[in-house]
């Protein structure tokens, strides 16, 4: 068969309307394994389908593209850099985003080849077609493009040609386009600055990230919103972090959550300023970044009070992150009675929000509650133990009802609560002591998704692999969790059936 594509093909050139003869050749191709496409490779005459391409016929286009998608898998990265170089520039300007999507599927594959790389680096024209390819309207083709410019600037070559030639003067002419299309090139940079440090410095020295760092401090506070995701992607690694606190940029953050109090348009931008620094806390240290910018804690506080439900949410997540580490836990403790009225507020919210923000609540409760086995100490349980109890008059039961709800989001996230709990022997006591809890446990029939299952399944492994359920839940109860261990998450019990005499 697929000598059989090899001679459509060669009929395929000889015509100029060639519609049929396409719909036989797709058919076939479509029909023929890869590995015998690969073995006529050399065979096929791919330049007239990229010439058919331009001929204003949208049902050819499409189906040249279908063909081609196919028959290009077949050849290799390097001979499609040196072949069909001319092609591939071309299809980047086509008209119709399917064209340029196929052809930077292509570019993409010569980009991950180490050998065919160099052949698209030597290539000045083909680069600055893949960076206008960025400016246009179709997402799809910028990412393609954002992707393989990235892909690109792993190499020290690389980003000596995208920093260190015209191509820089591009990337600039094609963030004048419109706001979108800046932020593209914003997110290029900054993946781009997130590889290395010395990929940081080829950015820096271009200038487009201290652009990009005037506008996150500037005054308009949608452009602000934007910014400050794309500034904490550059904080996840050290050397961005490094960098930004070099040059003043998380003092200047903080100083915009000090003043956003007198600024009625804050509501835009604080979310995202206060989940810089909840980020920035989990990846150093939550102590000396709540030291340091006491203004972030304070802020998160006063956010869990608001009556806006994005507030709310922000707040819960970030106290739910800080509260992940043993440290964050003790930096929460510290506040005292201000933490504890944090923690009604989180009860509160987790019974009477929207489902969404219920799971979010707790979510952070999961967090807050959970210690491993080293950490804990007597300190550390009754710390738990206390905020577990500034939740609710009764948080076991207000718990249980909310798993009780017949939505199995809510339900597995209520069963993370009492797993993050579980080997904790003040837990434990309540459980044991709450009538029905421990049916609640080991009833099988009120689990009916394969996530809840799970979910409860790790409940009962928490429990039964603690070294103080025998002793609390006594032997009879610990056997039955056992047994349920071994059984695993998805037995279901037989149901016994009778022989009746004489029966067919």
């Amino acid at each position: 068969m697929a000598a059989q594509a090899v001679s459509l093909l060669r009929e395929v050139a000889r015509l100029e309307a060639p519609l049929e003869e396409l719909r036989a050749l797709q058919s076939v191709v479509q029909a023929v394994p890869l590995h015998e496409l690969r073995e006529q490779a050399a065979e096929l005459r791919l330049r007239p389908l990229f010439s058919l391409l331009n001929q204003n016929n949208r049902e050819q286009t499409a189906l040249c593209v279908s063909i081609l998608e196919r028959l290009l898998q077949a050849v290799e990265p390097i001979h499609l850099a040196r072949n069909l170089r001319l092609d591939l520039q071309r299809g980047l300007t086509h008209p119709d985003d399917s064209v340029k999507t196929l052809t930077l599927s292509q570019i993409g594959r010569i980009v991950e080849n180490s050998e065919a790389v160099t052949e698209i680096l030597n290539n000045a024209e083909l680069l600055k077609q893949i960076v206008y390819c960025i400016g246009g309207e179709s997402l799809s083709v910028a990412k393609a493009a954002i992707k393989s410019l990235l892909r690109i600037s792993l190499t020290q070559a690389g980003l000596e040609a995208l920093f260190e030639s015209n191509l820089l003067d591009d990337l600039k002419n094609v963030m004048k386009t419109n706001d979108v299309v800046r932020y593209r090139v914003y997110e290029l940079i900054i993946d781009i600055s997130s590889v290395s440090s010395e990929s940081l410095n080829y950015c820096t020295t271009s200038g487009l990230v201290t652009q990009l760092l005037k506008e996150l401090t500037g005054e308009d506070v949608l452009v602000r919103a934007t910014c400050i995701e794309m500034v904490t992607s550059l904080a996840y690694t050290h050397h961005g972090r490094q960098y930004l606190a070099q040059e003043g940029v998380i003092d200047q953050i903080s100083n915009i959550i000090v003043g956003a109090d007198s600024d009625p348009f804050s509501g835009f931008y604080l979310p995202g300023f206060v989940k810089f620094f909840g980020n920035l806390a989990v990846m150093d240290s939550p102590q000396q970044i709540c030291e340091r910018y006491p203004v972030f804690l304070e802020k998160v506080f006063e956010m869990a009070d608001s009556q806006d439900p994005t507030m709310i949410g922000v707040a819960v997540d970030t106290v739910g992150i800080l509260g992940s580490s043993v440290e964050g836990k003790q930096v929460l403790q510290k506040t005292g009675t201000r933490f504890e009225r944090v923690l009604m507020k989180v009860g509160y919210q987790a019974k009477n929000a929207s489902t969404e923000l219920k799971i979010r609540c707790l979510d952070a409760v999961s967090s807050l509650l959970y210690l491993s086995p080293e950490q804990q100490t007597d300190d550390f349980l009754g710390m738990t133990e206390s905020w577990f109890s500034s939740m609710s008059r009764d948080s076991l039961e207000l718990f249980r009802g909310i798993s009780n709800q017949p939505f199995p989001e809510l339900h597995c996230a209520a069963l993370k609560v009492f797993t993050a709990i579980a080997d904790q022997p003040w837990a434990q006591r309540l459980m044991f002591n709450s009538p029905g809890f421990v049916e609640f446990v080991m009833d099988r029939s009120v689990e009916h998704d394969k996530a809840s299952k799970d979910a409860k399944y790790e409940l009962v492994k928490a429990l039964a692999n603690s070294k103080t359920v025998a002793e609390i839940f006594g032997n009879s109860n610990y056997l039955r969790l056992r047994a349920y261990l071994s059984e695993g998450p998805y037995y279901v019990k037989p149901v016994a059936t009778t022989a009746v005499e004489g029966a067919d």
